[in-house]
């Protein structure tokens, strides 16, 4: 694939310090780019038409890798390409369509696509991508809202389109960060009927360590930053008073890069015409793409269950023959519970838990995601 005929040139960072991000970058327009150098692809996107506003999203991606760039390298070896910013298409929907091509290009090259800037129904073109994958995913999204409005602009509407997709390789959807009175009830009862999860701000406030197996399930991952609080990022258009704080956004980053299963990433809704004048907003989002990136090259998990890397614990269940595996393990102290299913349960899925997860199994209480999982898989 020709990726210049996609994406329009940047403007090169200039007197950056050599321990920096941007001096670690590879830049399509070098003379020895080489694509399949890359671990991570950074891809700049500019469409907004999706929103209600119009807004000025190529300030946007550039006021992000601004504060990016200038950030200091962390450990490891660096291994980033920016390819610059997506040509919109004709449409709106041209441009969904050059999202999926990029993205499924870049997956296929086990390259992980870390998408910016433009409005979030663009995650539908990301989310389109894992089409052409042999095995079922799990979409992560971070957001103050559930975007499944009936009418209204897309950024609003365009969850129906994912859930209602044909064919459907959707095997859970998970849903962090909504807050209760920007959300109909009956949204959640969608999500309920399917067996999805979702857990708001307060629950985030009062079980934060349930937050990082949610995040651990996912595949792919878009976040809104209408789910950070207005004091932390005020340039959106839909900024709210309460909502995830800068910190805890860049927390839920790092668990994201941590993750091996997690192959793509988008962070949108940036508007800089709303942001304060030190550009606070973009520097959250820098923030939290240094977090994700130092925790794709903090990855330490194999996922070989059956190996002396994890320590297995198998809980009876009182008064039956039944038994719950669970794995945990020895690098970083995070847990699976084992799910069996198909003819005579001979298919295995592993499934990310905590530590609750297991005690409420050693007292007789099926964990709810566990309930879930065996619902989907029947």
């Amino acid at each position: 694939m020709n990726l210049q005929l996609f994406f329009s040139p940047i403007d090169l960072p200039e007197n950056l310090a050599n321990n920096s991000v941007g001096a670690q970058i590879q830049f399509l327009t070098h003379e020895n780019f080489k694509i399949k150098n890359c671990d991570l692809a950074l891809i700049g996107l500019t469409d907004h038409r999706g929103a209600e506003q119009s807004q000025n999203e190529v300030e946007a991606v550039e006021k992000i890798r601004e504060k990016f760039y200038r950030l200091k390298k962390g450990i490891g070896r660096y291994r980033i390409g920016d390819l610059g910013n997506l040509k919109s298409g004709e449409s709106l929907e041209d441009t969904h369509a050059r999202v999926r091509e990029i993205c499924e290009y870049l997956l296929g090259l086990k390259i992980v696509p870390i998408l910016i800037g433009g409005t979030q129904d663009l995650s539908f073109g990301q989310y389109q991508a894992y089409e052409a994958l042999p095995e079922l995913v799990t979409l992560l999204n971070v957001d103050a809202m559930l975007d499944l409005e009936a009418s209204g602009a897309e950024n609003s509407t365009f969850l129906d389109k994912i859930l209602t997709y044909t064919p459907n390789y959707l095997f859970s959807y998970n849903h962090l960060g909504h807050q209760s009175y920007l959300v109909a009830q009956d949204h959640l009862a969608v999500l309920d009927k399917l067996y999805f999860e979702a857990m708001r701000l307060g629950e985030i406030r009062e079980h934060y360590l349930e937050v990082e197996p949610l995040v651990r399930m996912a595949n792919l991952m878009t976040f809104d930053i209408t789910a950070i609080r207005s004091a932390d990022a005020p340039g959106n258009l839909k900024a709210q008073p309460f909502g995830l704080s800068g910190e805890e956004a860049c927390q839920i980053c790092w668990y994201a890069g941590m993750n091996e299963k997690l192959s793509s990433i988008s962070i949108s809704e940036y508007s800089p015409a709303l942001d304060d004048q030190h550009a606070k907003t973009a520097s959250v989002i820098a923030t939290m793409l240094w977090y994700f990136v130092e925790g794709y090259y903090n990855r330490k998990d194999s996922g070989k269950f059956e190996t002396g890397e994890y320590t297995k614990y198998v809980v009876s269940q009182e008064g039956t023959d039944d038994t719950m595996i669970f794995y945990k393990s020895k690098a970083t102290d995070k847990w699976w519970m084992l799910v069996t299913f198909g003819d005579k349960h001979s298919q295995k899925a592993y499934l990310p838990c905590s530590y609750k997860d297991y005690t409420n199994a050693t007292h007789g209480d099926l964990p709810d995601r566990w309930i879930k999982a065996q619902a989907k898989l029947i």
